[in-house]
């Protein structure tokens, strides 16, 4: 069985408003859950709620990411994933030692891992909401149409009988105000 890791992506600039740090596209990431132990989430407000019901956390950066991508990773990527959640661990939430933070950062990205048991470049979404008996986490995955996998253009030439050929030529460099 091929290992595959949730990596974190940035599909349009949201993340970075709706998230007071939003991780940066390409990071492992755990789904984060355990920054909101024993928090009272329904004090949460603004950027914070939002992380809450709907944050990835990018292993690097500490930061948010509204959806991640399945991602083929070998066991040095996940090894070096892990040593880094435990890392940020001590830092960054006072986990008491390294073999401490180790422990609960291998069960993080244990978790992460049975996420992705999705084909690569499968997006993955989470819902969290604060129920009586706890933290209720729901994922749904989003699946590229096959209508969707010919390549996006910005412009497509038509050849019109019976015009004559332009010889005007167009610098889109410069009709958008830069230049070469």
């Amino acid at each position: 069985m091929a290992l595959k890791l949730p990596r974190t992506i940035r599909l349009d600039p949201s993340d970075t408003f709706v998230y007071s740090r939003a991780a940066e596209p390409g990071e492992w990431a755990v789904t984060g859950t355990f920054l909101f132990f024993g928090a009272d989430v329904a004090r949460l407000s603004g950027k914070q709620r939002q992380a809450f019901r709907a944050g990835f956390l990018g292993i690097d950066s500490f930061g948010w990411s509204t959806l991640v991508v399945v991602t083929d990773a070998t066991v040095h990527d996940r090894a070096a994933a892990v040593d880094r959640l435990a890392e940020q661990l001590v830092v960054r939430c006072g986990a008491p030692d390294t073999e401490t933070a180790r422990a609960a950062a291998e069960e993080e990205l244990e978790f992460a891992q049975s996420l992705c048991d999705h084909p690569p470049n499968t997006l993955i979404a989470v819902n969290r909401t604060s129920e009586q008996a706890g933290t209720r986490e729901c994922f749904r995955t989003l699946h590229r149409k096959a209508s969707r996998l010919e390549p996006a253009t910005a412009f497509r030439f038509v050849e019109i009988d019976g015009e004559e050929e332009s010889t005007e030529k167009f610098d889109l460099l410069a009709l958008a105000g830069r230049q070469n």
